[in-house]
């Protein structure tokens, strides 16, 4: 599928793009030669081979998740700048 000229000037007013007639002509040749690559795709035979979303497998990189002893309140406020009540204190911030 070759794009026209009008094609690329009605697409770039869809996309309310002011392209000067030079913009027209250089988008209209690298639009047609994408499109040119995917024709050479849509040709390759893929019987066979299972559709994929991603290059390489994914799977899941975070363990499971396991109950265990925090550490104690005192210890955890032991080098905060500013606690109170057994809480960080922070700046407010309005």
């Amino acid at each position: 599928m070759k794009l026209s000229r009008q094609e690329v000037e009605h697409v770039a007013l869809l996309a309310r793009l002011e392209l000067s007639e030079e913009e027209i002509g250089r988008y209209t040749e690298q639009l047609n030669s994408v499109l040119g690559h995917a024709e050479m795709l849509q040709k390759l035979d893929t019987t066979g081979i299972m559709p994929t979303a991603h290059a390489v497998e994914l799977y899941n990189v975070m363990r499971d998740d396991e109950v265990k002893a925090s550490i104690e309140q005192e210890k955890a406020l032991q080098n905060a700048p500013d606690s109170e009540g057994g809480f960080f204190r922070v700046p407010r911030i309005v």
